[in-house]
């Protein structure tokens, strides 16, 4: 017959066991041989923890830095790369990339020393990789947490070697801190559910309010935690301190609205959020269910699911907190009609734990104990550790393998926003910067291209694409609702065609080689990667061409 405990019965329930037995191992008054070994054993374990973690969080940042400069930025990375720059007064970047834009500035404020001179992207990168790794040391502080140490260091490893984390932390993107800040929300939630402490509900807040002033999106974890609270009556939420730390939270993140208005930018943040509003689609609503499971690793989530029918009798308090946090993202983005590869990055940490927690867990049938012939007690359980160990392996290395072959594929011809750099973005942009004329304007097919070449190029560009309808179109980017006239009153010079704006939008590419023809287009430059044709033999792809126009 199984006991309901709360969350704090069961907090205590665990440190009374663990004072009995470890008072019954010190009891002995007599160091016997056996005695001394047992205390040597204890040394190695007390520091078995620490050097997995160190090994584990060294894994995770030669995933993350491995080859990080392959390929330059892509858009996204441009934009956010040259917003810290114009903060830092970057001279290159200030007459490019606006200090407000839409998102709010942390990540940005904290990136903006390493971009004060010259041209930066390889620094960038690395403060998002060591914060990637700090993500894995707080994915093991929740995993300990939560169901002891063991779970946190296999959930650690998982997320240190998972395609999902690594790419996206490989990016100066803003999901990748933002998630560091999300799962640091969530272990400040488990320790006042645990201990009922006003401290850590006020710093779940203040940390909810430090994630979205990172990605503002990130205010839909607020339905994790509300969903969670909701669900489990039996953690102790009074009013007042609800208050307290919805008051904690918006302190916090009304800093960006605050300094919008100061800086007589509020119509920025209100435009960008009507922009938000009437987007159209930009993926199909398979979008996630086709590229994240595989992303976080299909084996993880089959253990995390597999683990929540395994081990359904053990369920409590702790499973319902971590499936709030996973639908939280899942549910909102999932309706919303905008899709981006990172935006399930939040859901990361709780699968890796519940994953953990299945597998370090489960139950070993009783078949294969037999089969390694495991009769007594001892060497039973040491079998199961067995099994349970070489399972984690084979997941970690259905993780690792996967993550391998991404971080070395710097020449691709195919690409998905939000999961690498542009092959060949940067070759082009600083060919316009070392081979045209200052003051130089380029037409590109697409905002993106434009912002890579604003950033290596230094040349103001211009998306063909880009909707002159308000509603249709991100404020920060700037229409030509003539190009045509642009091109014949010579106030465009260069043209950028690239081969991943046009697989998106066969209409404006046509478009823009009607424009190249007509105005007596000519290649001066072309950028290729590696690619196939109908045989298998190897040719070069051109996925960026240059061309010079004229009246």
């Amino acid at each position: 017959m199984s006991v309901t405990r709360s969350p704090v019965e069961e907090v205590e329930h665990d440190r009374r066991v663990a004072t009995v037995v470890l008072h019954a191992v010190g009891s002995s008054s007599e160091a016997t041989p056996d005695s001394r070994n047992t205390g040597r054993e204890r040394g190695w374990r007390r520091w078995a923890v620490p050097a997995a973690l160190v090994g584990i969080a060294a894994l995770a940042l030669f995933l993350r830095v491995w080859q990080l400069d392959a390929l330059g930025f892509n858009s996204d990375e441009a934009v956010y790369a040259g917003q810290a720059a114009s903060l830092a007064g970057n001279p290159n970047y200030t007459p490019f990339f606006p200090v407000f834009r839409a998102h709010p500035m942390l990540f940005q404020t904290l990136l903006s020393p390493f971009f004060r001179t010259g041209e930066v992207d390889v620094a960038g990168r690395v403060v998002v990789a060591t914060l990637g790794v700090a993500t894995v040391l707080a994915v093991h502080l929740l995993g300990a947490r939560l169901y002891g140490r063991r779970v946190g260091l296999v959930a650690a490893l998982f997320v240190a070697v998972m395609p999902y984390h690594v790419i996206v932390t490989r990016q100066v993107l803003l999901d990748g801190p933002m998630v560091l800040f999300a799962t640091l929300t969530l272990y400040c939630l488990v320790r006042f559910v645990q201990g009922q402490q006003v401290l850590w509900y006020v710093a779940t807040g203040a940390m909810l309010g430090v994630t979205m002033l990172t990605k503002e999106t990130s205010v839909v974890m607020a339905g994790g935690v509300y969903a969670f609270l909701a669900l489990t009556p039996m953690v102790r939420r009074p009013v007042r301190l609800s208050v307290l730390a919805v008051a904690a939270m918006l302190a916090v993140f009304l800093t960006h609205p605050v300094s919008q208005a100061l800086a007589g930018r509020s119509q920025t943040g209100k435009s960008y959020l009507v922009w938000q509003l009437f987007r159209r689609p930009n993926h199909s609503m398979g979008f996630y269910a086709e590229t994240v499971p595989a992303a976080m690793g299909l084996l993880v989530v089959a253990a995390a699911v597999g683990g929540l029918w395994w081990l359904r009798r053990h369920r409590s308090w702790r499973e319902t907190l971590l499936l709030s946090w996973i639908a939280a993202p899942v549910v909102f983005f999932q309706l919303w009609p905008v899709k981006g590869f990172q935006y399930l990055l939040p859901a990361a940490a709780p699968v890796a734990v519940l994953a953990a927690r299945a597998l370090t867990g489960m139950p070993v049938p009783e078949r294969i104990r037999r089969l390694l012939r495991r009769a007594d007690r001892p060497r039973d359980a040491g079998a199961t550790r067995a099994v349970r160990a070489a399972l984690v392996a084979v997941v970690a290395l259905s993780l690792l393998v996967p993550s391998w072959n991404a971080v070395n594929r710097a020449d691709n011809a195919t690409f998905l926003a939000g999961s690498g750099g542009v092959p060949g973005g940067r070759e082009a942009g600083r060919w316009l910067a070392a081979n045209t004329p200052k003051g130089s304007v380029v037409l590109t097919l697409g905002p993106s291209m434009a912002n890579i070449i604003q950033y290596y190029g230094h040349r103001r560009s211009y998306g063909l694409s880009v909707s002159p309808n308000p509603l249709r179109r991100n404020p920060a980017y700037e229409p030509l609702p003539n190009p045509d006239r642009w091109l014949r009153n010579n106030e465009l010079q260069y043209v950028v065609w690239d081969s991943f704006s046009a697989g998106r939008s066969a209409f404006f590419a046509e478009r823009l080689m009607v424009l190249t023809r007509r105005y007596h287009g000519r290649v001066v430059h072309t950028e290729y990667v590696d690619g196939t044709d109908r045989t298998g033999a190897r040719v070069p792809v051109p996925v960026i061409i240059i061309y010079e126009v004229r009246p």
